[in-house]
C-alpha cells in the first residue's frame, strides 16, 4: 500500500511479467495488481551477481499464482526478503517459500517463514551480493529498506517511484518516518532508488530530501487547517482542507496520514 501521486515522474513499464534488468545486480517484475495504492502495481526485485546461480527475491507480492510461477520460472531462489507486511508485498510471501523452497525473512516475525528474521543493521550475503538491512519505519512499524553494495537501495513503500507514501497510522508514526527520511537522506550520492511501486529513482538522498519536504509542508498545512477550522476538528475535516485538490478515491489514504500529522502536533 503505497499512497498519493505528487513527487516523480511518470515512466513507462514493461508488460506485466516481462523482467527488466534496472542495475547491473537488479531486476524487476511487475506485478498485474495496479490500484490508485499501488500505482502501476507491486515491483517484485530479483537480486543477483552477474556469475550467481540464484536470486534474493524482495517482495513477491499479492497471493497470485500467476505472478508467483512467473518468478520462479528465472532460476533457484536462495531467498525471499520483505520490505514490510502489507498485502500487496506481502501475501504471496509464504506460498512462493513454499514453491521455491526458500526461506521468507521480514522484521515482523508474522511474515517469517523457514528462518530467523530480520533487525536493522544485519548484513545479508546470497547470491553473490551483499545486502545491509535498514529499519525505516514511519510507513509501518516493521518497515525496512536494503542497501545493495552501495549501488542502489531497495525502499519499499517508504520512498515511492512516483508519488509520496502514506503513513499508515495507527501503526505508522510520523516522527518515526521523519527519521527514517533523514536516515536514507544520508545514503552517498547515486543511490538509485528501487522502489515497491513505480520507476525507479536516480538518487536515493535526493529523493529523500524531497519527502521530508513534502512532509514538511504538509505538516504545516495541517497545524494551518486546525486553526482555521478551530476545536478539535475531525480528520476527515481536515482531509478536506488540506488535500481539497487531491483525487477524492485517496482521501480515505490521506486520512491516515492525517491521523499520524495530528498525533504528532500533539506529541512534539
Amino acid at each position: 500500500m503505497s499512497g498519493s501521486p505528487l513527487i516523480g515522474a511518470r515512466a513507462a513499464h514493461p508488460l506485466y511479467g516481462e523482467l527488466r534488468q534496472v542495475t547491473p545486480h537488479a531486476a524487476v517484475l511487475l506485478a498485474d495488481n495496479p490500484s490508485p495504492m499501488t500505482l502501476d502495481g507491486t515491483n517484485t526485485w530479483l537480486l543477483k551477481a552477474p556469475d550467481a546461480t540464484s536470486f534474493v527475491v524482495i517482495d513477491p507480492g499479492p497471493l497470485d499464482e500467476t505472478h508467483l510461477s512467473r518468478i520462479a520460472q528465472h532460476g533457484p531462489i536462495s531467498e525471499i526478503l520483505l520490505t514490510h507486511g502489507h498485502p500487496d508485498h506481502s501475501d504471496g510471501a509464504k506460498r512462493f517459500g513454499e514453491l521455491v523452497n526458500a526461506p521468507v525473512r521480514a522484521l515482523d516475525p508474522t511474515f517469517t517463514y523457514g528462518s530467523e528474521g530480520l533487525n536493522h543493521g544485519d548484513v545479508i550475503t546470497s547470491s553473490g551480493l551483499e545486502l545491509k538491512v535498514l529499519g525505516t519505519p514511519g510507513h509501518t512499524s516493521d518497515s525496512l529498506c536494503f542497501v545493495l553494495d552501495g549501488e542502489a537501495v531497495l525502499t519499499g513503500d517508504t520512498v515511492l517511484g512516483r508519488g509520496t507514501t502514506i503513513v499508515a497510522h495507527p501503526d505508522g508514526k510520523l516522527g518515526d518516518y521523519f527519521e527514517s527520511l533523514k536516515l536514507l537522506a544520508e545514503l552517498p550520492e547515486n543511490t538509485a532508488v528501487l522502489p515497491g511501486h513505480g520507476p525507479e529513482l536516480a538518487d536515493a538522498g535526493e529523493a529523500a530530501r524531497m519527502y521530508l519536504a513534502h512532509r514538511t509542508q504538509r505538516l504545516e498545512q495541517v497545524r494551518q487547517a486546525v486553526a482555521q477550522l478551530g476545536g478539535a476538528p475531525t480528520p476527515r475535516q481536515v482531509v478536506e482542507v488540506v488535500y481539497k485538490d487531491v483525487d477524492r478515491v485517496l482521501w480515505p489514504a490521506a486520512e491516515w496520514s492525517v491521523r499520524a500529522q495530528l498525533e504528532y502536533l500533539r506529541t512534539y
